[in-house]
C-alpha cells in the first residue's frame, strides 16, 4: 500500500513574484483555501497517511496551517461559531503524520525528492506538485491509485498537450492497454518538439517504488542544468513497470498568473454556494470589457 506523499514546496515562485516575495506559492488562496491545503486533502482522499514537506528557507507558514492553532480555536469557540471551529479543524493533520525535510540548495524535482529519501524508506510513495491543480469529484491520486492497485510498479499521471508545448513538459512514449491506461516505453525531460515521442506530457503526480532513489543519488544534472525526476523514472523504466494514466478532470497550472486566475475561476464555478453570484460578477465584468 501507499502511505505516505512527498510535497515539493521547497521552489521560490518566482513567476508570482511579488505575491510571493514573503509567502509561499503553496499558500496562495484558491477560493478560500491555500493551494498545499487542495493537494493534501487530495492526497487525503487517496488514501495517504503520512505527509512529508520538502522545504527551503521563509516556508514555516505551511507547516503552521497544519498545525493547531489554539488562541484561533478558543476564539471561535468562545463566539459560538462552530462551522469556523469544524473549519479549522479539519485543516489539521494528525499528530506525526505530519514531517518535514529541507533541500537547502534548489537543483531540480529530482533532488527535491531525494531529499525525502529517509522519511520515505523502503515502500512505495506518491508525489504531489502543489501548484498543479487537477478538478474532478475524484482526485488524480485517487484515479492513479486504482491503476496501480490492478497494475502494481510506478504510476504517473498524463494529459495530452499541444505539440509546441511539450517542450515544458516530461514526455512519453507508450502503448495502451486499455482504458485510459498506457504502458510506458520511454521518458524524457523538455524534449525538443520535432523530436518529442508524443505529445503525451507527464503532469505533477506520480507513484514511485523507493528504487527510484537508487538513480536520483547519481545527481545526474539533465535539462536546465538541473537533477530531473523524468532521467532517473526513465533509467528505473530499465527494471521496472511504468503506466500511465490519462486523468479524468481538467488540470490547472497554478504556478503562474493567468492559469493561477483561470483556477479561481473554475473552483469557485463548481462549488454550489458560490456559482449564481460568480456568474453575475463575471457577465458584469464582461459587459464592462467589451469596447
Amino acid at each position: 500500500p501507499v502511505r505516505k506523499a512527498v510535497f515539493p514546496v521547497a521552489g521560490l515562485g518566482t513567476r508570482l513574484l511579488p505575491a510571493t516575495k514573503a509567502m509561499p506559492k503553496e499558500m496562495l488562496t484558491l477560493v478560500d483555501r491555500p493551494l498545499i491545503q487542495h493537494v493534501v486533502e487530495e492526497a487525503k482522499q487517496a488514501g495517504i497517511e503520512e505527509f512529508i514537506f520538502v522545504t527551503s528557507s521563509g516556508k514555516t507558514l505551511i507547516e503552521d496551517h497544519f498545525d493547531r492553532d489554539h488562541q484561533l480555536l478558543a476564539t471561535l469557540e468562545a463566539r459560538g461559531k462552530k462551522e469556523l471551529v469544524q473549519l479549522a479543524l479539519d485543516t489539521e493533520i494528525p499528530l506525526g503524520k505530519l514531517l518535514v525535510t529541507r533541500q537547502h540548495t534548489p537543483l531540480g524535482l529530482g533532488h527535491a525528492v531525494w531529499c525525502a529519501r529517509d522519511i520515505v524508506g523502503n515502500e512505495p510513495f506518491a508525489v504531489i506538485l502543489p501548484d498543479e491543480i487537477v478538478l474532478h469529484s475524484i482526485g488524480c491520486l485517487s484515479q492513479l491509485m486504482n491503476v496501480y492497485q490492478e497494475q502494481g510498479g510506478n504510476v504517473v499521471a498524463l494529459m495530452d498537450v499541444p505539440r509546441a508545448m511539450i517542450k515544458n513538459y516530461g514526455a512519453i512514449a507508450g502503448e495502451s492497454v486499455g482504458g485510459n491506461t498506457l504502458s510506458i516505453t520511454q521518458m524524457v525531460e523538455k524534449p525538443d518538439p520535432a523530436e518529442a515521442p508524443s505529445t503525451m506530457s507527464i503532469t505533477g503526480r506520480y507513484i514511485l517504488q523507493p528504487q527510484i532513489f537508487d538513480h536520483l543519488a547519481k545527481n545526474k544534472k539533465g535539462a536546465g542544468g538541473e537533477i530531473q525526476l523524468t532521467d532517473a523514472m526513465q533509467e528505473l523504466l530499465e527494471e521496472q513497470k511504468f503506466s500511465g494514466v490519462l486523468f479524468d478532470g481538467k488540470r490547472y497550472d497554478c504556478g503562474h498568473k493567468l492559469g493561477f486566475i483561470e483556477a479561481n475561476i473554475a473552483f469557485a464555478l463548481d462549488r454550489n454556494d458560490m456559482r449564481g453570484d460568480v456568474i453575475g460578477l463575471l457577465e458584469t465584468y464582461l459587459k464592462q470589457a467589451k469596447p
